[in-house]
């Protein structure tokens, strides 16, 4: 089973991809969302690391975004930020 995620900036659809994990930069500590999470909003550190883990086991992706909220539901993960840096 994947997790779907989506990386979403003002500007345009950053990242839409099936991967195993991501570690969330969230205001109140990071957060790990794996297939089948439990639905839940959080707002987003600024200039903080966005770690996405293509397959288990996998060395992860560092993405520093800047602000906004993430949103865990029923189709995935959906990352607003303001600004993404690779």
């Amino acid at each position: 089973m994947a997790l779907h995620f989506e990386l979403v900036t003002p500007e345009k659809l950053y990242r839409s991809d099936d991967v195993y994990m991501v570690v969330v930069p969230g205001t109140e500590g990071d957060f790990g969302v794996l297939e089948g999470h439990s639905p839940m909003m959080s707002t987003l550190r600024n200039d903080a690391a966005l770690e996405i883990y293509k397959t288990q086991g996998a060395t992860p992706e560092r993405l520093m975004i800047a602000g906004g909220f993430a949103e865990v539901n029923a189709s995935g993960l959906t990352v607003l930020a303001e600004r993404v840096e690779a």
